[in-house]
């Protein structure tokens, strides 16, 4: 097996551990993991990405996304909310620094992604 197959299955692997994390843990975001897996798994096996896109966890978590039909507002609000809490930590922590500049950087960020998750991202309503 090449090198780089190696390093994307890895990359894979890691995660996919993450992402099952983060759907256990409120501070840890799922999403993101999930989509890292997710392409991984295509660049290294086939087999695997087969074998992902069939979980239950890609399937609840990312599965309307990728097909284009945006994600589901618990979703983007534990997305939103997960984001919010570790951009607030860091900002309090460059904050206590005394690192204002760094500070304005980060708000910037963070409500670009708020913005984006709000107007950017479609809400997708599953049939009930």
């Amino acid at each position: 097996m090449k090198l780089k197959k190696i390093v994307w299955l890895l990359l894979g692997f890691v995660g996919l551990g993450l992402g099952a994390l983060g759907a256990v843990l409120p501070i840890l975001p799922t999403v993101p993991f999930l989509m890292l897996a997710l392409f991984s798994f295509g660049k290294s096996s086939q087999r695997l990405h087969n074998w992902f896109v069939g979980t239950r966890l890609y399937k609840e978590n990312l599965e309307s996304f990728v097909n284009g039909q945006g994600m589901t507002r618990r979703t983007k609000a534990k997305i939103m909310g997960t984001i919010t809490l570790l951009m607030a930590f860091g900002f309090c922590m460059m904050l206590r620094a005394g690192l204002v500049l760094p500070c304005c950087l980060l708000g910037g960020i963070w409500l670009a992604h708020i913005l984006y998750f709000v107007f950017g991202v479609k809400r997708y309503r599953p049939e009930e």
